[in-house]
């Protein structure tokens, strides 16, 4: 007798914690901020409070344990939740087991770097907009920090529109007279003497390298705009001079082209390097012409993955609908012919030769690419005004931006691949 009472109050308490209620937010369209959510699922990794990413349920929902303060912080924020009680808790993971959704759990509130110079805008990135409108905290990095190896602190690594081939963003023939560009070319040229480099080429080279090796030993890196195909660009131009005078006072390599060696990048292949100062495409891996002459009625479609087989690009096309807007950038999109085959795509503007996101591993870590500048303005200009995310708050493809914060959160059991 006292056995089976024993074994009773064992399965009692085993199965307690899956009974008691819990806060959903929910991520469909009944969410009044899907932007905020994130923020309110970060604060509570903070807490030690495990979190729940429900993916293709209701648009990627989140759910975690009742706390009080956590209600109290979806209230304060205008996030949208739902008190659900035990027996409801048990129906969301039926309707999850019997459909293509599946449940992932979140442990740690992933430490995040930005990588951005020091005259550097916080509404000139669209990343950093995501994460100080969701308040989930970053710090700053730049050359002198990644050669110092201070990367290895954190477990995600953002890149943006910084030129990895040293040649200033190619910005030279529209703008070298401004005072912005010449500060640029000041502040790069200094950072390189001080670190003891000849040239700013070499200097964003070995920085390039060493994301490189810190992706291999786990990192997690999500780039946008410019950064994407530069830092490719760097990697495959390494054994060759791809920068003419105006950039380092010396001509280029006129064989330049023939010596990449698409070995060393971790996306593209088979590209070609612009190597006129005059033209402002980097390579011609961006679709930057094409899709402008589409315009801006231009979607791209997400594609739909197995949450139970494919959590982890799953994880990241989580959306309340399936296409998003189109949006130019430096780097708009890349040309399905120059993009690896071991490459997962998460994003593209069907019939055309655009992927718009892109997935992959190397080493222990991944890489993510999203082409374009900011989500939620389609062609950005400099000095253009921030966006205001609060007229925005159920961005689809800040959603995107978002989906990758949080991925390095997961149990590492998912993130295999």
């Amino acid at each position: 007798m006292k056995s089976i009472i024993k074994y009773f109050f064992l399965i009692f308490f085993i199965f307690l914690p899956l009974f008691a209620d819990k806060i959903l937010i929910p991520m469909d369209l009944t969410q009044t901020d899907h932007l905020r959510a994130y923020g309110i699922a970060y604060h509570a990794l903070q807490r030690k409070i495990d979190v729940e990413w429900l993916l293709n349920y209701r648009g990627g929902s989140f759910m975690m344990d009742f706390h009080s303060d956590i209600e109290k912080e979806c209230a304060f924020k205008g996030v949208t939740w739902e008190i659900v009680p035990g027996d409801k808790v048990i129906d969301i993971y039926k309707t999850i087991e019997k459909n293509n959704m599946e449940t992932v759990l979140l442990e740690k509130a992933p430490k995040i770097a930005v990588y951005i110079p020091e005259n550097f805008e916080p509404w000139d990135d669209a990343v950093t907009l995501a994460l100080e409108y969701a308040e989930i905290p970053y710090d700053q990095v730049w050359d002198d920090d990644v050669l110092a190896g201070r990367l290895y602190k954190y477990d995600w690594l953002h890149l943006h529109h910084e030129d990895f081939t040293g040649r200033f963003g190619k910005w030279y023939s529209y703008y070298h007279n401004t005072d912005w560009y010449k500060e640029s070319v000041r502040i790069n040229r200094a950072m390189a003497e001080k670190l003891g480099f000849k040239k700013v080429s070499k200097m964003k080279l070995a920085v390039a390298q060493a994301i490189k090796d810190y992706i291999k030993k786990g990192g997690f890196v999500f780039s946008m705009c410019s950064a994407c195909d530069t830092y490719e660009i760097a990697l495959a131009a390494q054994n060759t001079d791809i920068c003419v005078n105006v950039f380092d006072g010396d001509r280029s390599d006129p064989q330049a082209n023939r010596k990449l060696d698409y070995s060393e990048c971790l996306a593209f292949r088979n590209f070609q390097v612009v190597l006129n100062p005059f033209q402002h495409a980097h390579s011609n891996i961006d679709v930057n012409k094409t899709a402008y002459q589409r315009g801006p009625n231009t979607y791209f479609s997400l594609f739909d993955f197995s949450a139970k087989f494919d959590p982890v690009p799953c994880m990241l096309v989580q959306d309340h609908t399936g296409i998003v807007k189109e949006f130019l950038g430096q780097c708009t999109g890349f040309r399905r012919e120059f993009v690896k085959p071991s490459v997962v795509i998460l994003g593209e503007v069907k019939g055309t030769e655009e992927i718009k996101y892109l997935h992959g591993n190397y080493g222990k870590g991944t890489f993510t690419y999203l082409g374009g500048h900011d989500p939620e303005d389609y062609q950005h200009f400099i000095n253009d005004p921030p966006t205001d995310l609060s007229l925005h708050k159920n961005s689809p493809g800040y959603r995107l931006i978002l989906n990758n914060v949080l991925f390095p959160a997961a149990r590492k059991k998912e993130l295999k691949t």
